[in-house]
């Protein structure tokens, strides 16, 4: 499944590797493995006297949700954190300069036994099967993600790769981006549900080659948000902790590089959620446009998408 890369290859390659399709796993990133001691002593710190992993055991839903929320807002304003995924990136080659990233994320998937119904919260929710460029309509994100302790393939998510260029019929034709942040400013950020922020899949699909994830701590995947993935339901006894975060080369934005379309419908695009790494500049700033923008295109070219009910409105 995974591309190992052991060597820079250049923002260039590297990049138009993922806008193919590859799943490229770095193992030897010192700053990778620095973010993750850093976090685990944030967790550790943050949950004490219990164990993180554990801390589903001592803690009720509703104050999972809440210790939870405040962790990942404390993590994503860390200046560390900042630092330490920056160095990340320039260990990969990449260039703070030209590089955008979106918020840097501590994501908590918590045990939960099967058949058991909690209420559905942003920061303990399994998220569905989706495509991330299905809500931001920009072809050139990347995505990255990492373990925080050990994982297995009950512990982790899941990536399609025989959807790379097969359409599936989804919901990204309604989804309305400009909506989705007025009702975010008005109630704040847990008003809005973990599957109302994204698109999602409205078809039985039968997919043989569904890929668990598994790395180890200290190693980070990247791959294009254009791919198919989804979380992996954890009933394996243990909290799963990870990172996440994405990001844009600026000047493939501003030439329309990127993966293939082959069914997103959304209406908006969303450089506002980006900011330059080098300075915190906002990617809409430095590309002249608004927070979110009308999104021109490309649209999918397969004429499959017509034969799903995969209709544009606009």
């Amino acid at each position: 499944m995974y591309s190992n890369i052991a060597q820079v290859l250049g923002p260039r390659a590297l990049h138009d590797r993922i806008y193919a399709g590859d799943i490229l796993r770095f193992s030897a990133l010192a700053p990778m493995r620095e973010l993750v001691s850093f976090t685990r002593a944030f967790l550790e710190d943050a949950f004490a006297p219990f164990e993180p992993v554990e801390i589903h055991r001592h803690l009720s839903h509703q104050e999972q949700t809440e210790s939870f929320a405040q962790c990942q807002r404390a993590f994503a304003r860390s200046p560390e954190v900042r630092l330490l995924w920056r160095n990340v990136f320039e260990a990969c080659g990449l260039d703070a300069q030209e590089l955008a990233r979106d918020a840097l994320y501590l994501r908590f998937q918590p045990h939960q036994d099967p058949g058991t119904v909690v209420p559905r919260a942003r920061t303990t929710a399994t998220i569905a099967f989706h495509r991330d460029t299905w809500g931001s309509n920009l072809y050139a994100q990347t995505n990255w993600w990492a373990p925080i302790y050990d994982i297995d393939e009950g512990r982790t998510f899941a990536i399609y790769p025989s959807l790379w260029d097969r359409p599936v019929a989804n919901t990204s034709t309604d989804f309305d981006l400009s909506a989705l942040l007025e009702r975010s400013k008005s109630g704040g950020r847990n008003a809005v549900d973990a599957d109302a922020a994204i698109p999602h899949l409205t078809e039985e699909l039968e997919v043989g080659d569904a890929i668990p994830v598994v790395i180890a701590p200290g190693e980070t995947i990247a791959f294009s948000s254009a791919h198919a993935h989804a979380g992996v339901p954890n009933s394996t006894g243990l909290t799963r902790i990870s990172l996440e975060t994405r990001t844009l080369w600026i000047d493939d934005v501003r030439s329309g590089r990127g993966a293939p379309n082959v069914d997103g419908f959304a209406r908006w695009m969303s450089p506002g959620m980006f900011r330059r790494l080098s300075d915190e500049t906002p990617l809409h700033d430095i590309l002249g446009m608004n927070r979110i923008e009308l999104f021109a295109g490309p649209m999918p070219a397969n004429p499959a998408c017509a034969a799903q009910g995969l209709h544009h409105h606009r």
